[in-house]
């Protein structure tokens, strides 16, 4: 009986001590996690601008406090919020603010003084990639039609080849030059597979170089926020203002962004844009109001020249978006430059949008437009690949102009569908394409008639078109060209029109050319 009972003792112990340490542990695990949760507590879910320093009362120069607010998010990882109601400065000092997280302007307004900048390049935001653009070696050549780098890369990269030994785009009329070096800008692969919406689209003779810029970054939305530039009072040579908020950084969505312009005079030097892309892919601009810059007259060879100045633009960028967008300036007020332009880009692509402009200059890649209404400097391009219009409102005597300054060029396809053009009632000719090239420039490429143009179910309103000097649409403007002129640099007029369910509101007939004769080549086909 004692051994019977001492074993039931010490098994009634070791079940306590085995119970003891279940509890001790579960206690244990317990206080971990309250303290985990505490420390989660403690932690900052982000960050604001007033905590290092900024008052928000719209006198106080924030613009440090701002510039150190994100250097700290970008170091813990963390969201910018502004506070809700407040009205942040920013003076003229060249700082600059680097976005590498989430951001929420809110309903905060920002002040943005331009008067006496110190540094007009530098943007106020610059949303920076977190992955550094590269060199790439080994490439040996690149020519149309060719699908692959011939060497891979450690990511999906913006690549950007250069040739410094050729001038393309060499500019004609006033605001002629020397050209700029040519270049392609590609979607390249990990494998160096070139991503079929970006092909190539010059030969390259010669590579001076080729950098990569990593595309796989962490997406990041910046909204919100109302900001307000005192237009600069400077002479209206000077180079171009760029503050407002430059994305370098690939995955950008930008939402709900305001900007608006106050305090412009008699002079004032121009704006390359407020929302600029550069050497970036894959970035959404939703729901933005844009603002058109006072148009300022500059003079060159003794002749008066409108100087350009914009509010949003791209360059070197691929897949860029712009969809709900709208500017604050009435559309057809020429009193306003145009808000939009583009270099060097490749698919563009615009929905729902309402501006004064869409401008490529020199060259786009690909461009959709829909459901967009375009003012006073309509759509201007020039460039390759197919353009597609459809359910768009034009104003102004052409639907579509290839820019004659850069040779009136598309290599490629425009496909119109269900689209109106509008003409002003002082309007002399009313075309559905416009442009100029007498085969008397080099502009450092072969120019051509687009291979294609297909226009289903277009009306244009010409039935308020009160000039005397109006007598019918036309498929074509003359393009400044005459038969029988010797053309150093030939402009090709090979090209097939297709048209179908096409109404002129005045009943007048569209005619395919002020001088069809001039267009050796040009079919026209009309179907009822």
């Amino acid at each position: 009986r004692r051994i019977s009972y001492g074993l039931g003792l010490l098994e009634m112990m070791f079940n306590f001590g085995r119970i003891s340490c279940c509890i001790m542990k579960r206690i244990s695990i317990i206080s971990i996690l309250c303290l985990a949760v505490l420390s989660m507590a403690a932690r900052p879910k982000y960050i604001t601008y007033e905590k290092f320093g900024a008052k928000g009362d719209g006198v106080t120069d924030d613009m440090p406090a701002i510039v150190a607010a994100h250097a700290a998010a970008n170091e813990k990882g963390l969201p910018v919020r502004a506070k809700d109601g407040r009205t942040y400065f920013i003076g003229n000092a060249s700082l600059k603010a680097e976005i590498r997280t989430d951001t929420d302007f809110g309903t905060a307004s920002f002040i943005i003084d331009d008067v006496g900048v110190e540094e007009v390049r530098t943007p106020i935001f610059l949303v920076a990639p977190d992955k550094k653009d590269f060199k790439v070696k080994g490439v040996q050549s690149l020519m149309r039609g060719q699908d692959n780098l011939g060497v891979e890369l450690p990511c999906r990269c913006l690549v950007e080849v250069m040739d410094k030994n050729h001038k393309v785009f060499i500019r004609k009329g006033l605001n002629r030059n020397n050209g700029t070096d040519q270049r392609d800008i590609l979607i390249v692969n990990e494998d160096g597979s070139i991503d079929p919406s970006t092909p190539v689209v010059f030969d390259f003779a010669n590579i001076s170089s080729v950098r990569a810029y990593p595309v796989n970054e962490k997406p990041i939305t910046i909204k919100g926020g109302t900001f307000t530039t005192i237009a600069n009072q400077d002479t209206t040579k000077r180079i171009y203002y760029h503050r407002g908020i430059q994305i370098r950084r690939s995955g950008t969505t930008i939402e709900g962004v305001t900007h608006l312009v106050t305090g412009e005079g008699d002079q004032g030097a121009p704006y390359s844009g407020f929302i600029c892309v550069d050497h970036a892919a894959d970035v959404v601009i939703s729901d933005c109001v844009f603002t058109g810059h006072k148009t300022y007259i500059t003079y060159k060879f003794g002749k008066p020249v409108s100087k350009g100045t914009y509010d949003t633009n791209a360059n070197s960028s691929v897949n860029i978006f712009w969809k709900n967008c709208r500017q604050t300036n009435d559309i057809d007020n020429p009193v306003y430059w145009g808000v939009f332009t583009s270099n060097f880009c490749k698919v563009l692509k615009l929905e729902n949008c309402s501006f004064s402009r869409f401008d490529a200059h020199q060259s786009v890649t690909n461009v959709s437009l829909k459901n967009c209404s375009f003012g006073h400097q309509n759509v201007r391009m020039v460039g390759f690949g197919t353009i597609l219009m459809e359910d768009c409102e034009i104003h102004g005597n052409d639907l579509m102009a290839l820019r004659q300054d850069y040779g009136s060029t598309w290599d490629g396809d425009i496909i119109v569908r269900r689209c109106t053009l509008k003409p002003y009632a002082d309007d002399k000719n009313v075309y559905i394409l416009s442009g100029s090239n007498d085969g008397s420039h080099d502009f450092g490429y072969p120019c051509q008639l687009p291979s294609s143009i297909t226009v289903e179910g277009l009306v244009i309103e010409d039935e308020g078109v009160v000039s005397k000097e109006y007598r019918y649409p036309t498929v074509l403007s003359a393009f400044g060209r005459t038969t029988g002129i010797e053309e150093p640099f030939p402009y090709s007029t090979d090209c097939k029109v297709v048209l179908k369910d096409v109404t002129v509101k005045s009943g007048k007939p569209l005619k395919d050319a002020p001088n069809p004769e001039a267009f050796k080549g040009l079919t026209v086909q009309r179907i009822d």
